[in-house]
C-alpha cells in the first residue's frame, strides 16, 4: 500500500467509526418486533413481557410482543432468523432453539433454519421442567406413574409444546429412563397443552414453575418431579429425578434474546446495555420471582458459552432418542 492509499482509508476511518456511532444513538427509530415462537401463557411469553415493556421504557419505541407459535417454537425461530439483520426483528425463544433443526435432520426433511443465523443477546430465565399432573390423577408420586404406565403402554396422555420441543424432549427423556411409553400429543405452546392438562384432555406435562405455579396454587395442578439438578425453592417438597433414582434425567427450560445473525454491532451494543438494565430493574425481576421463575440474567458472551454448551448436551440427547411421532 502507498502513502495516498493509506492516507485515502485513514481519511474514512473516523467517517465509518461515527456512522457506527451514530446509529447505537438513533437505534431505535421505530417500533420493534419481538418473536415469541410460541401461543401466549408459556415460558417464553412470560419471559418476552416485561423485558418488552422496559425496553420500549429506556428505548422510547414500542417492542412489540408477536407470538408466531408451531413447529414447537420452529415457525417462529425460522422467522426471526430469516429477518432483515437491523434490530427491529428480535426472537425470544427457548432451549429448544437448537434441537429442532437437528429434529428436522432426523426427520429428513430441510432445517427450518440454523442456530448460526442467529446471534445471543442476553439470557433472561433458566428454569428446571417440572412434571406436573393434574390434580383427579391417580398418582401421587412418579413411581406409580411408571407403574400404571407399564401396565398401560402408550394410553396415558401428556402434552407438549410441539415435536421436539421444550417439553417434548424432556418427557422423551423420562420415558426412555422409565422403560415407559406414553402417549404424546403435540401443541403449538405450553399456554394451549396447560389448557387442556387443566380440563383432563391430556393428563401429564412437563412445564416450567413459574407456568404451572398458579394452577398447583389452585388445586387443579399436582408436580411430582423436578427436571433439575437441584429442588427448587417455590416446590421445596418435590424431588428431582436424579433423587428417584433417574441420574441421566436433566432438563432445564432458559428463555433468552436473540437477534438475526450479522445484525450490526452499535444495535447490539445498546440492546445488551438496555437489557442489564431491564434485569437488574427491581420491578423486572419482582414480576419474574413472583411468577416461580427467578431471572438468571447473562450478558452476550456469558449467554453465547451457555448456549454452545447447552446445545451440544440436548442435541446428543436428541440424537438418543432418535425419530419419533
Amino acid at each position: 500500500m502507498d502513502r495516498r492509499d493509506f492516507l485515502k482509508g485513514a481519511a474514512a476511518l473516523p467517517i465509518v467509526l461515527r456512522a457506527g456511532s451514530a446509529l447505537a444513538d438513533t437505534y431505535p427509530e421505530r417500533n420493534v418486533i419481538m418473536i415469541v415462537p410460541f401461543p401466549p401463557g408459556g415460558q417464553a411469553d412470560l419471559a418476552a413481557r416485561p423485558v418488552a415493556q422496559k425496553l420500549q421504557e429506556l428505548l422510547g419505541k414500542a417492542f412489540v410482543v408477536d407470538n408466531r407459535g408451531g413447529a414447537g417454537g420452529g415457525i417462529g425461530n425460522a422467522y426471526a432468523a430469516k429477518a432483515n439483520p437491523d434490530g427491529y426483528t428480535l426472537l425470544m425463544t427457548l432451549s429448544s432453539l437448537a434441537v429442532l433443526p437437528e429434529a428436522d435432520r432426523i426427520l429428513g426433511r430441510p432445517a427450518q433454519y440454523e442456530v448460526t443465523q442467529l446471534t445471543p443477546v442476553a439470557r433472561v430465565l433458566a428454569d428446571p421442567t417440572l412434571l406436573a399432573v393434574n390434580a383427579k390423577a391417580p398418582w401421587k408420586n412418579v413411581q406409580e406413574l411408571v407403574e400404571d404406565a407399564k401396565k398401560r403402554p402408550g394410553l396415558i396422555p401428556y402434552g407438549s409444546s410441539g415435536s421436539y420441543g421444550t417439553l417434548h424432549v424432556s418427557m422423551a427423556m423420562f420415558e426412555s429412563a422409565a422403560g415407559i411409553k406414553m402417549l404424546h400429543v403435540p401443541y403449538k405452546g405450553a399456554g394451549p397443552a396447560v389448557t387442556d392438562l387443566l380440563s383432563g384432555q391430556i393428563l401429564a406435562l412437563a412445564s416450567a414453575p413459574g407456568v404451572l405455579k398458579p394452577h398447583v396454587d389452585s388445586g387443579a395442578v399436582r408436580v411430582l418431579a423436578n427436571f433439575g439438578a437441584k429442588r427448587v425453592a417455590i416446590f421445596p417438597d418435590t424431588p428431582t429425578f436424579q433423587e428417584l433414582g433417574y441420574k441421566d434425567v436433566e432438563f432445564y427450560i432458559w428463555a433468552g434474546l436473540f437477534a438475526p445473525a450479522n445484525t450490526p454491532e452499535p444495535v447490539i451494543k445498546t440492546l445488551r446495555e438496555a437489557m442489564k438494565k431491564v434485569m437488574a430493574d427491581p420491578q423486572t425481576t419482582k414480576i419474574y420471582e413472583s411468577a416461580g421463575s427467578p431471572p438468571a440474567y447473562l450478558d452476550q458472551p456469558e449467554f453465547k458459552q451457555f448456549v454452545d454448551a447447552d446445545s451440544a448436551r440436548l442435541i446428543a440427547a436428541v440424537k438418543k432418542i432418535g425419530k419419533v411421532e
